[in-house]
């Protein structure tokens, strides 16, 4: 995090944990996804599918954390989180979460669940940053798989974003699963966020599978704000860590 002659900088990463296991959940790796992301020093993380609660897997296996994944990865390098519940079986329950080192004043998981299939939410986080009386907006998103599903749930995210203060900065970072590509033109059109990747390259960065990219689904959009360094991180550091790679980039406010 630095300061700018009347800006402030803000790195913000966001990644799918994959519940905290390798690509076909061969190996639990969330202490070294751990290790991963406090190496990006990132100021704000954006995680989806990441396990809240799980009654099983602890009795099995020996490095399972005592707290929940989602305060094992802040641990003592980000002083605020918020955990959003989305999906929930007998065992326990995943969703998104948003690490800060900013202090998160309020929260908030809405539900954009298509009834009768997957659960899906937006996390909607107000921060408070340095030498702004403005709110910083982080939306944390996982969208459905399925393009009707995805249309509606954008339309909601729209809402979302246009029923937030005039000038107020928003991110919206997180899995998109927007493998045609639709969201991009939508979210401009309806709402004025800015996909950082097409800014900077023309399309957003292909991030999954991560052994070998293909499709574009994981993005970062920016309001009232200015990005710049977006960046695929290094597959050779990550590819044993998630199924879809990490995205990090620099917002200026």
């Amino acid at each position: 995090m630095a300061d700018m002659t009347t800006r402030l900088t803000i790195k913000l990463l966001t990644i799918n944990t994959h519940k905290g296991f390798a690509a076909f959940n061969r190996r639990f790796i969330l202490p070294e996804l751990r290790d991963a992301v406090r190496s990006v020093s990132a100021d704000i993380v954006c995680l989806q599918e990441v396990l809240g609660a799980h009654e099983v897997h602890p009795l099995h296996i020996e490095n399972w954390p005592d707290t929940t994944h989602y305060e094992f990865l802040a641990d003592t390098m980000w002083s605020d989180f918020a955990y959003g519940r989305n999906a929930v079986y007998p065992e326990g329950h995943h969703g998104n979460a948003v690490l800060s080192r900013f202090p998160i004043e309020h929260f908030e998981n809405r539900d954009v669940s298509v009834e009768g299939h997957e659960k899906r939410g937006m996390l909607h986080c107000q921060l408070s940053v340095p030498n702004s009386d403005k709110r910083l907006h982080v939306i944390c998103v996982h969208l459905g798989l399925r393009e009707g599903h995805r249309q509606a749930q954008l339309e909601m995210l729209c809402e979302l974003v246009n029923g937030l203060p005039n000038g107020e900065a928003v991110l919206v970072a997180g899995d998109f699963n927007d493998w045609r590509q639709q969201a991009n033109r939508q979210l401009k059109e309806k709402a004025g966020l800015d996909e950082v990747f097409t800014q900077a390259n023309g399309r957003p960065a292909r991030t999954f599978p991560v052994a070998f990219p293909i499709l574009r689904l994981d993005r970062i959009y920016v309001k009232n704000a200015h990005a710049t360094s977006p960046q695929m991180l290094p597959l050779r550091e990550w590819r044993h860590l998630s199924d879809h790679a990490p995205l990090a980039v620099e917002i200026h406010l």
